[in-house]
C-alpha cells in the first residue's frame, strides 16, 4: 500500500492513516507457555463514544494558578500542551471562577406547559388583590366604629340616591 502511494505521489511522505504498522510476530509456544503471562495487548478498538472529560473545581484552580504564574514566552503554551488542554478552557475556567466555579447546566430545559406561567401570575396576582380586599375592609370596619362612637352618621350609597 506504501508503494502505491509513493508510486502516485513522488517524493511526498504518505498519510497517517495510509501507512499501516507492520505485523506483531506470533510468539510460538515453547516452553514457557507461550505469550509473556499477565500482559494484554491495549484494545486497538476506538471507543463507540468518547466520554466528555470533566475537571474537578480544585484541578481548574491550580490549573488557572499555574497558568497566572507563567511569565515566558510559551510557559502557558507548555502548561496546556502538558495537561492536554486548549487555550478556551482557560479562558471558560476564568469566566466561571468570576461567578464562583458553578458549571453551567447542560441538556435540556424542563417542559412546561404554555399556560403554567400565566397560571402562576394570575395566582400571584389574585392574592395581592385578596390582601388588598381584607385591608380595605378591615378599613372599613374600623371607619364605621370610628362614626358609632362619635356619633357621626355616615353617608351610605344606600342613603345618598334616595334623598330627593
Amino acid at each position: 500500500m506504501i508503494k502505491s502511494m509513493a508510486s502516485r505521489n513522488p517524493g511526498r511522505v504518505p498519510p497517517a492513516s495510509a501507512m499501516v504498522p507492520p505485523e506483531t510476530p506470533q510468539v510460538a509456544e515453547g516452553v514457557g507457555g507461550g505469550a509473556i503471562a499477565g500482559t494484554n495487548p491495549p484494545d486497538p478498538q476506538v471507543p463507540e463514544r468518547a466520554k466528555r472529560r470533566t475537571f474537578t473545581a480544585e484541578y481548574k484552580r491550580r490549573i488557572l494558578r499555574e497558568a497566572d504564574a507563567c511569565t515566558g514566552c510559551g510557559d502557558i503554551g507548555a502548561l496546556l500542551r502538558r495537561e492536554g488542554l486548549y487555550s478556551s478552557h482557560l479562558n471558560t475556567w476564568r469566566r466561571q471562577q468570576a461567578k464562583g466555579l458553578e458549571p453551567a447546566t447542560r441538556g435540556r430545559k424542563s417542559i412546561r406547559h404554555p399556560l403554567e406561567e400565566e397560571n402562576k401570575r394570575l395566582l400571584r396576582e389574585k392574592a395581592a388583590l385578596e390582601r388588598r380586599l381584607k385591608r380595605a375592609e378591615l378599613i372599613n370596619d374600623i371607619q364605621k366604629k370610628v362614626s358609632e362612637m362619635l356619633g357621626i352618621p355616615l353617608n351610605s350609597p344606600e342613603n345618598e340616591g334616595g334623598d330627593s
